[in-house]
């Protein structure tokens, strides 16, 4: 497959740079049509039932082909991980699944250069976690602003130090689900969290389609916003800014003039672009005719700080209208916000927002500059905090319930070790990413972080000194190195493991279906509604099959065979891992088990050791699908098939640096669907949502 792979990128930069008319020699007649007849037809589209609503039949030529970009993306994906055709049927011959490949690559980077338009990033609010960030920025907070169960993984004693480029031996780390003891943290008294945004299947949570603003949120932002401002902890030892924006100015007679001085200031910073005159003129009338009706100065600050942020021009996420229906270049303003929502989830800072005003950010050289900037500030923890607990969607531990009797190391007191399993890939990948190691690292790492309790009861390792097995607060996570490879990475971790798995068994085609979202960017369709769930007990006449031939009973029909051929073998890789991620040979009645395998039909394993060579020899397919969670995280939008030549070239920069994760970033950054907008007629152009500050309202 690797060979296959480089030959396929050697003859598609050969294919790029040649005339349209040359590429056409294998042409759709030539190479298409035969292949279709012989191979897919049956299936997609000569019988009556046409499975997975394909008709390959109906296209008749290129120019049917160039109309659905998603199907010929869905071609490039069904060959390169060798799904189709299916495995009961004559395969294609791996010169000609090249051709093919390459092909539908020419075909589909083809139509995205002469379309030019990307998925619509829509207008949408801040999630709660972003709020909490930005409002903490602005006001620069000494303390939270509430506290956040989100954030999974809680630093103690200030371990998080990326610009040293080194993750410390020994850190202290907890969780909120871990106990109440996780809520003691200085934060502002008095004021109470909205909901938290919930994550968007096969996504983020920071999605426009789940991040709406009704007008009943719209007046709970207003009431938050005046406990922002109204709270016993608000004041000059908790706000930054206190001295230059809220304190009474020493000359009385110069109210209007420092007044306008302050506000063009902050809100420049809260509405992430420099505001008109009119909007300013607003803001200050409104405070000059707060105090004259006899309201002091600070509090008069703080009803138009408290107006800002609740204002849309702060809660919603917008760019300014395009002038043209095609995809155009984000202005610089945009970017800053783009960029430090990204890396930071939170408004730009002065530095951002002083290039942007310069106009020099989109320089290339300047852009890479400010990645690395903004890679060794801590603020990047609000990253680590955001993006890997949702890209492993980590968030299903807390309903993982295994049965206490037969898993009692799950549990200790009132609490579960579920919580320092979840702990270890969260600080894997703050480690990957502090380090700038490989993304490949992820999955097979030679080293990783456990607690006492891990060590002991999951690892069966012997701790030096007095063992801490069931601390609640700052856990501490030592550094070990993995000398047996069936463990350590994402995949195997316990975590995973116990939260893809019931209270009594594991679920292969749950932890498959797993894999193939997150490591492959890849889910499976929902299963059909009529095919009955596998019982966690097998009946008597069951009892002593294994879990896989079980599971070969339910795969009988042919609707559900396509998607069982592709993520039962991921699924059964790891079921050598018990319902709570521990090692096991055999099952409950004797019975031995079979971990063997095959992935893409080209790489067989027999052990998850063999599967994570197997992936690493995959490592393209891995970075592509890697690089596609992160670019849909930051574009904060599903992608589609006009993203995919941008991953392609994502995949290639990153190559010769190993797949460092900082450098699949800054290429990220750097792609063409993170420097443009597709979104014409949104808003009238240089506008955005409105209204007029008042003591009860916002902007």
């Amino acid at each position: 497959m690797i060979a296959r792979y480089c030959t396929s990128i050697v003859l598609l930069l050969v294919l790029v740079s040649l005339p349209a008319n040359i590429v056409a020699a294998d042409s759709f007649e030539k190479l298409i049509t035969p292949t279709f007849a012989q191979h897919c037809v049956k299936c997609h589209g000569k019988t009556k039932r046409v499975e997975g609503k394909t008709n390959l039949f109906a296209l008749k030529s290129e120019a049917d082909l160039k109309k659905d970009p998603e199907l010929i993306q869905s071609l490039i994906d069904a060959l390169e991980y060798e799904a189709m055709p299916p495995e009961d049927e004559p395969g294609i011959d791996s010169a000609t699944r090249d051709k093919l490949v390459i092909y539908f690559k020419h075909l589909l980077n083809d139509v995205v250069t002469q379309s030019k338009r990307y998925r619509q990033a829509p207008l949408r609010r801040m999630n709660r976690f972003q709020y909490s960030n930005a409002v903490e920025d602005l006001f620069r907070l000494n303390r939270f602003v509430f506290t956040l169960p989100e954030r999974m993984a809680r630093e103690h004693k200030n371990y998080f130090q990326p610009a040293t480029g080194k993750m410390p031996d020994l850190v202290h780390v907890g969780s909120r689900p871990l106990g109440k003891s996780q809520l003691i943290e200085q934060r502002l008294a008095g004021v109470a969290p909205f909901p938290q945004d919930l994550r968007a299947e096969h996504g983020y949570d920071n999605r426009g389609d789940h991040l709406s603003l009704s007008p009943l949120l719209l007046e709970s932002f207003m009431t938050l916003s005046r406990s922002i401002v109204e709270s016993p902890d608000f004041g000059p030892q908790s706000v930054g800014i206190w001295k230059e924006f809220f304190a009474e100015p020493e000359d009385n007679q110069a109210y209007e003039s420092v007044i306008r001085l302050r506000l063009d200031s902050f809100l420049t910073r809260a509405f992430r672009r420099p505001v008109s005159e009119e909007l300013l003129e607003r803001y200050v009338s409104f405070i000059l005719d707060q105090i004259a009706s006899g309201e002091s100065f600070v509090n008069s600050m703080k009803a138009a700080a408290s107006a800002a942020i609740a204002s849309p021009r702060f809660l919603y996420l917008y760019e300014v209208a395009a002038n043209q229906q095609t995809a155009q270049a984000i202005d610089d303003f945009e970017l800053a916000s783009r960029l430090s929502f990204f890396l930071w989830g939170t408004i730009p800072d002065e530095t951002l927002l002083a290039l942007a005003s310069e106009g020099t950010l989109r320089d290339p050289e300047i852009l890479s500059a400010q990645v690395e900037r903004m890679l060794q500030d801590k603020k990047v923890k609000r990253f680590c905090d955001s993006f890997p607990s949702q890209w492993l969607q980590l968030e299903r531990i807390i309903s993982a319930v295994p049965n206490r009797e037969h898993f009692p190391d799950y549990y200790f007191s009132k609490y579960r070790s579920s919580m320092h399993l979840m702990l270890e890939p969260l600080l894997l990948f703050e480690t990957v990413l502090i380090e700038n190691r490989s993304i490949v690292d992820l999955i097979d790492p030679d080293f990783s972080y456990r607690s006492d309790r891990m060590e002991v009861l999951w690892y069966g390792k012997k701790v030096k000194g007095k063992q801490n097995l069931g601390p609640v607060g700052a856990i501490p996570f030592k550094r070990v190195k993995i000398d047996d490879r069936r463990f350590g990475g994402v995949i195997t971790n316990a975590a995973i493991m116990s939260m893809n798995s019931g209270s009594e068994e594991s679920k292969p085609i749950t932890r498959g279906a797993w894999i193939a979202s997150v490591i492959f960017n890849d889910p499976p369709e929902p299963p059909p509604a009529d095919v009955p769930p596998l019982s966690e007990k097998p009946p008597v006449e069951e009892a002593n099959l294994t879990l896989r031939e079980r599971l070969a009973l339910h795969r009988e029909r042919a609707d559900c065979a396509g998607c069982h051929e592709k993520i039962d073998p991921f699924g059964f890789a790891v079921e050598n891992f018990d319902p709570i991620g521990k090692w096991r040979d055999k099952y409950e009645n004797g019975r031995e088990v079979d971990s063997g395998g095959l992935l893409f039909r080209q790489h067989k394993f027999s052990n998850v050791i063999e599967f994570k060579d197997a992936i690493v020899k995959e490592k393209d397919q891995y970075a592509r699908a890697f690089a596609g969670h992160l670019l849909s995280f930051a574009l904060a939008r599903e992608l589609t098939a006009a993203d995919s030549p941008a991953l392609d070239q994502i995949v290639s920069k990153t190559t010769s640096d190993e797949y460092r994760l900082k450098s699949v970033i800054e290429q990220i950054v750097l792609s063409e669907p993170f420097l443009t907008k597709t979104n014409p007629g949104i808003v009238e152009a240089h506008s955005a949502p409105k209204t007029t500050p008042t003591s009860t309202t916002s902007d």
